[in-house]
């Protein structure tokens, strides 16, 4: 049985959004002890690391070794939740004890629906957007293949966002954005 937390937000975001940055921002102002922070990527590369005999912790970094195995790495997964949609979720909450968990890369609508199956109104999604020009100036150049599949664009339509937040690189927008969901998120506590 996985465990109960108080509130499951959903960080959905294209590449180079800022996802990351944005969950991190989230549970510093929170603390370790409330937040944590799941990535649905982490038990889909350590599996595929094991089973193509890789370095697991080279697929977590922002390398260009990440990039070699993208596009087979996503492949791969789409196999693995075709056969089990909850197959990478169920793994990601085990053992998970604090009370407000982020999943910061959330890219399929089978994502949103095993965790609302499980958690129903606990569950918030968060959408991160940022414009092309500014995802560029992070390094995203578009990639056929990648940028065009479901893993980036699963949750571009037919998901009702709870949350939009834009992340262009002006603190004190993202800032105040941030206020609103934190006040939301310590009624949950």
């Amino acid at each position: 049985m996985a465990p109960c937390p108080k509130l499951v937000l959903l960080f959905s975001g294209k590449r180079k959004s800022g996802k990351d940055f944005v969950a991190e921002e989230i549970q510093s102002r929170l603390g370790l002890d409330v937040c944590t922070i799941l990535r649905l990527s982490g038990p889909l590369k350590e599996q595929y690391a094991k089973e193509h005999g890789l370095d697991f912790q080279r697929l977590l970094d922002a390398t260009d070794y990440k990039e070699l195995y993208r596009e087979d790495m996503i492949r791969w997964g789409e196999e693995r939740r075709q056969s089990n949609p909850g197959f990478f979720c169920r793994i990601v909450v085990e053992g998970v004890t604090q009370p407000i968990w982020i999943v910061s890369d959330t890219r399929r609508s089978s994502d949103v629906e095993w965790f609302r199956d499980v958690y129903g109104d606990l569950v918030q999604i968060v959408r991160v957007i940022a414009t092309e020009e500014t995802r560029r100036r992070r390094n995203w150049v578009f990639v056929e293949g990648i940028d065009d599949a479901e893993s980036e664009c699963g949750l571009d339509q037919g998901i009702s966002y709870d949350w939009v937040i834009t992340n262009d690189g002006d603190q004190l927008s993202l800032d105040a954005q941030l206020e609103k969901l934190l006040q939301f998120i310590q009624t949950k506590l």
